[in-house]
C-alpha cells in the first residue's frame, strides 16, 4: 500500500491477539482502527474507507461472516482477510463466499500476514483508481454509487449522485444549466424551469455544509464549477 491509504481496520475480540495486530501492524507503518464487536466494525465502516479490513470469523456479538455481507449490502468495497482459527476447507470456502477476499488460519506468522495485506492493497488500489472519482476530500464511488468526503459519507438520492457525479467529471469547468438537464435528465433546455438551481442547492448543501471549503461553485449567469482550492 502507497501514499496515505495505509489505514486498516482490524476486527478481533481477543485483546491479547487484538493488542499485538495493532502494535505489529502500527510498527510497520499502518495506521489500525480497532473493533472488538460486529457492531463496532460496521460503525467504522460506515464512517471511513479502509485500504484492508482483517476480521475475526467469531465474534461475540454478531458473526463475521454476517459483518461481512452486511457491509457488502452497505457499499463498502475494501478487501477483507478473513484471519480465524476454522481453518477447514469447508470454513475457508463459507468465507470466501460470503465476501472475503483472502483467508488466514490462526496461528499465523505476521510476515505473512503482512504479505497478505500487501498484495490485498494492492489490489485495493488498482480497483480504487479504476472506480472512485476524487476531487480534494471528496470520493465519488462509481460502483457502490456513493459519495464521501474525509471519509464520511454523504446521503444522496440516485438523480442527486448523477448530477454529483457529472459534475466531479467535468472538475474545473463550468457546467450550464443546459447541459445538467441534457446530460443528467436527459431533456432539451426548458429556460423556464427551475429544477436545475433546485437539484444543485440540495447537492451543495449535502456536499459543501459543515466542510472546510466549499467544491460547487455558482458562475453567475452561465452554470456551475466543481473544484477544489489549490
Amino acid at each position: 500500500m502507497t501514499g496515505g491509504h495505509r489505514r486498516i481496520l482490524v476486527v478481533e475480540d481477543d485483546p491479547e491477539t487484538a493488542g499485538q495486530l495493532v502494535e505489529e501492524l502500527t510498527t510497520s507503518g499502518y495506521e489500525v482502527d480497532l473493533a472488538a464487536t460486529g457492531r463496532e466494525a460496521l460503525n467504522h465502516g460506515a464512517a471511513r474507507d479502509y485500504a484492508v479490513i482483517t476480521i475475526d470469523r467469531m465474534l461475540p456479538d454478531i458473526d463475521g461472516i454476517a459483518v461481512m455481507r452486511q457491509m457488502r449490502d452497505d457499499g463498502v468495497a475494501s478487501p477483507f482477510l478473513i484471519i480465524s482459527a476454522l481453518g477447514e476447507v469447508d470454513d475457508r470456502v463459507r468465507g470466501l463466499r460470503a465476501g472475503g477476499d483472502d483467508y488466514l488460519v490462526k496461528p499465523f506468522s505476521f510476515v505473512e500476514l503482512l504479505a497478505r495485506l500487501e498484495a490485498l492493497g494492492r489490489r485495493s488500489e488498482t480497483i480504487a483508481k479504476e472506480t472512485i472519482l476524487r476531487v480534494g476530500d471528496l470520493a465519488v464511488d462509481l460502483i457502490a454509487r456513493n459519495a464521501s468526503r474525509r471519509g464520511r459519507k454523504i446521503p444522496l438520492l440516485p438523480r442527486e449522485f448523477q448530477l454529483l457525479e457529472y459534475l466531479v467529471r467535468n472538475e474545473g469547468r463550468v457546467v450550464s444549466r443546459a447541459m445538467l438537464l441534457q446530460h443528467v435528465w436527459d431533456l432539451h433546455f426548458d429556460p423556464s424551469t427551475n429544477i436545475i438551481d433546485v437539484y444543485v442547492g440540495r447537492v451543495r448543501r449535502k456536499v459543501d455544509d459543515a466542510q472546510a471549503y466549499p467544491l460547487i461553485h455558482t458562475i453567475r449567469g452561465i452554470g456551475y464549477c466543481l473544484r477544489a482550492p489549490g
